[in-house]
């Protein structure tokens, strides 16, 4: 085959386009993990970190997916046997779920359709009900990357506390870092689990957990069988700049530059160009005659949309197509949604014009495919884009 020309459109949610800022700086030589100079390095990351989250709690780097920082989450946390209350949000929360049952943990895992976020009113009603406070943990999904569906993680908060309840609450923001407001220490999050291939603009290898003083103090009692996820060794090493094994250390290199990216941009505008990217996205759904598996605004993703397509019609498929004439990439349906969604990622390295290039590759992905549109979704994204 004739190698396609130009450059492949990754708009996949994740992982995301790396910056060439990023990729450089990950293009240099490795350096001692134990000398001066990767201590500085590491300083200079904690601090950074610690804006993202936006917390002045500590936050430990594992060289590891999203799916190694649920882990350390969990076994730093709660004993074998103790309960934890869960949701099913879309195939990352189901998947969480799968993990904390392999570990021993017992779920309560309420069922959910992958439209809506987690339901505070629910929090709040079984927490009363646990009047013995048997449940140890909250866990929920910030940016369910499966569905676009956000949840209300402020809310879920006033749940817990509206109950009075002891648990922790845990987090995790994978797909929402770095791309929508989040505020570990104002809402009271207890474990926020993040990754660096997302919002971060690095690509997959780093995981992240920001604790609590409340979640290292059930750290102290918990025995859930850890090792290389034991936060311990690196509450021990990182003050000096340090890791208790090795480190990724050429990932953190990238990871220093995008977080100097995304303080140059400042917070506040990187969630906003977020925002109107989210917005313009949904208008060309709608457009396009087509649903957003979102079904309640206020949990619409500012990091990803997942459209579906009409009865009779296979999202993969058209992502086939679009890949095939376009060379771009587009997230497939997980799980339940499978075959029935495409996902339109809208995060991490993105302006206007990616954005545009994106929704002109889906329009002419649905047409070559034979699914008829109401109109140009094309034409009201850059309407909307263009009178900002």
């Amino acid at each position: 085959m004739t190698p396609p020309a130009g450059r492949h459109f990754l708009q996949i949610p994740g992982p995301t386009n790396v910056p060439d800022r990023v990729l450089r700086a990950i293009n240099r030589p490795t350096i001692d993990h134990r000398g001066p100079d990767f201590s500085k390095l590491t300083l200079e990351i904690l601090d950074g970190l610690k804006k993202v989250f936006k917390t002045q709690a500590n936050v430990l780097v594992f060289p590891a997916s999203g799916t190694g920082a649920w882990e350390a989450a969990l076994v730093n946390t709660l004993s074998p046997g103790d309960r934890i209350l869960m949701f099913e949000t879309g195939q990352f929360a189901t998947l969480w779920c799968a993990m904390a049952r392999k570990l021993g943990i017992e779920v309560d895992f309420i069922p959910g359709d992958w439209r809506h976020g987690v339901d505070p009113a629910q929090i709040e009603a079984r927490l009363a009900e646990d009047s013995s406070h048997q449940i140890k943990a909250v866990a929920v999904v910030h940016n369910e990357t499966s569905t676009g569906v956000a949840s209300r993680i402020r809310e879920v908060r006033g749940a817990i506390d509206a109950a009075s309840h002891p648990a922790l609450l845990m987090v995790d923001t994978i797909s929402s870092l770095g791309s929508i407001d989040y505020r570990h220490d104002e809402w009271g999050v207890d474990v926020t689990v993040g990754g660096s291939q997302k919002g971060l603009m690095l690509p997959p290898g780093l995981g992240f957990n920001a604790v609590s003083e409340r979640a290292l103090s059930a750290a102290g009692e918990a025995s859930l069988p850890r090792s290389y996820w034991d936060w311990d060794g690196m509450l021990a090493t990182n003050p000096q700049g340090f890791f208790p094994y090795t480190p990724s250390t050429n990932l953190l290199y990238g990871l220093r530059e995008a977080l100097q990216m995304l303080e140059e941009e400042g917070l506040d505008a990187v969630f906003a160009r977020h925002d109107r990217f989210a917005e313009a996205t949904r208008r060309a759904a709608t457009a396009w005659g087509l649903d957003i598996l979102a079904q309640d605004e206020r949990e619409y993703s500012s990091s990803l949309t997942a459209i579906m397509t009409p009865d009779g019609y296979d999202a993969d498929d058209l992502r086939k197509v679009i890949l095939d004439r376009f060379d771009m990439s587009l997230g497939t349906g997980l799980g339940k949604v499978k075959g029935r969604t495409f996902r339109i990622g809208h995060l991490g390295d993105l302006n206007d014009l990616t954005l545009m290039g994106t929704l002109a590759g889906v329009e002419m992905g649905l047409d070559i495919a034979g699914i008829s549109r109401a109109g140009s979704g094309v034409a009201a994204a850059m309407e909307f884009l263009s009178a900002d």
